[in-house]
């Protein structure tokens, strides 16, 4: 039995009641495909550029990793394809050009999730069917829908700071009752509109003791019902320096539970595999754990996700 901080274990049963709970389809019409952008308007962003006053700004991303490992099992492709001393017309002028190829998503690379990357008991946000995804493209909900970038007011609630730990141990979970007791005590109020920040102290973990396979030997993450937090505040969009699952999952029969309810219900914007071991020190610095956050993922027509680079601006 579960107590204020331990709900304890799921059913799937209690899932779908969860699930029915969070949903929100047709709540912006039944061709919405921005999901809970939609609770991000012009004046938030307006109240979000206000919280820039030093300047300063720092990266919320991995380095594009090209080294197999445990977490990396297809790591990334990089290669230079020209170089300066290849000859391109006439001249002393000379370019270098590079090649990428990625598989974004997984557990190495820092990317953003498109509300089709994700359904649940065959159907993706706003109940729209999956034979609209196809392995040749998807037709609905796709990341160029957020082609125009998302920006707003980030908000750091750092879980493992609060515990007085460097990092959450694999199997850890989070609860709603635990998220809002962190951002009490951190001095700071999540939102309407804002951007939730979430920091499990994973990636320091990662640069200490080194890579693990995170699905096998498990990552702190959330208990399903801490998306309450987000739904009650009416969270926009969601940062992790995990992927806010918890492994092994809390819920019996569901391996990755929070996906399914965080894109397929909530229709939320959902960052995987972020840094935020140089935020923490720019908040320490600056005395505040507010900034501008903005992202830009790649135009990937008919995509269900994209490589990012987030930055925050003090």
């Amino acid at each position: 039995m579960g107590t204020k901080h331990d709900p304890g274990r799921m059913s799937v049963a209690d899932f779908d009641a969860l699930f029915a709970e969070l949903d929100n389809s047709g709540r912006w019409g039944g061709e919405d495909a921005l999901g809970t952008l939609n609770l991000l308007r012009a004046a938030h962003v307006v109240a979000a550029a206000g919280t820039v006053r030093s300047g300063r700004t720092v990266t919320l991303s991995l380095p594009v990793n090209t080294v197999a490992g445990p977490d990396n099992p297809v790591p990334a492709i990089h290669y230079m394809s020209i170089g300066h001393d290849d000859v391109i017309g006439e001249g002393d002028g000379r370019f270098a050009t590079d090649f990428l190829g990625i598989d974004f998503h997984g557990e190495s690379q820092s990317h953003i999730d498109a509300l089709n990357h994700v359904s649940y008991r065959g159907l993706l946000y706003n109940r729209r069917p999956i034979d609209l995804v196809k392995t040749s493209g998807a037709d609905v909900h796709t990341v160029d829908d957020y082609r125009h970038g998302i920006v707003g007011r980030g908000v750091l609630v750092d879980v493992a700071r609060h515990r007085g730990v460097p990092w959450l141990l694999p199997g850890e979970y989070v609860t709603a009752e635990e998220l809002e007791e962190a951002s009490e005590a951190q001095g700071v109020e999540v939102g309407e509109g804002d951007i939730l920040v979430f920091r499990t102290g994973q990636h320091r973990r990662r640069l200490e003791e080194g890579p693990w396979d995170n699905n096998v030997e498990g990552r702190a993450g959330f208990h399903p019902t801490a998306l309450r937090f987000l739904a009650e505040r009416n969270v926009a969009a969601f940062a992790a320096d995990g992927d806010g699952e918890t492994v092994p999952s809390p819920v019996d029969g569901i391996s990755y539970p929070i996906h399914p309810l965080m894109i397929a219900a909530m229709g939320m914007a959902a960052f995987d595999n972020l840094q935020f071991e140089d935020l923490r020190k720019v908040c320490d610095e600056e005395g505040r754990q507010e900034f501008l956050f903005t992202a830009g993922p790649l135009r990937l027509l008919r995509g269900t996700g994209s490589p990012v680079n987030p930055t925050a601006v003090f």
